[in-house]
């Protein structure tokens, strides 16, 4: 390294600044930063539709299952992507068959609440 001058940080200088003879009267203030970050837009939550929320033992050998059904307007790979989230948050298997999601065990409330989020309307049906 031959001669070369390393400027330090923080004393950079990169020639004249057109902007440093003007003043800030009379301009009126702009939001605060603080008031942006307390105060996150809310997004308005879409109707998608009402669900329904089944809990089924029948045919599965005495295992209980929670069955969401009845989707409108969504494709496979959103109700993967759903069925995704509720196995996390619930902690269990479950899969997506013939339309509808089935999660392991009786996971009603974690299932409600991860459609709500999602914008749906969930109903609990059936016993």
């Amino acid at each position: 390294m031959t001669g070369k001058k390393k400027i330090p940080l923080g004393q950079q200088n990169f020639g004249q600044n057109p902007f440093g003879q003007l003043s800030g009267e009379g301009l009126p203030e702009g939001p605060s930063p603080e008031a942006s970050i307390q105060t996150p837009a809310a997004k308005p939550k879409k109707n998608r539709g009402r669900v329904d929320i089944v809990r089924e033992k029948a045919g599965r050998g005495g295992k209980t299952v929670t069955v969401v059904k009845n989707f409108v307007g969504i494709g496979l790979p959103e109700k993967e992507m759903l069925a995704k989230k509720m196995q996390k948050a619930c902690g269990t298997g479950g899969t997506v068959k013939e339309g509808q999601i089935e999660i392991q065990g009786d996971q009603r409330e974690h299932v409600a609440r991860i459609l709500e989020e999602a914008g749906f309307r969930p109903v609990f049906a059936g016993g």
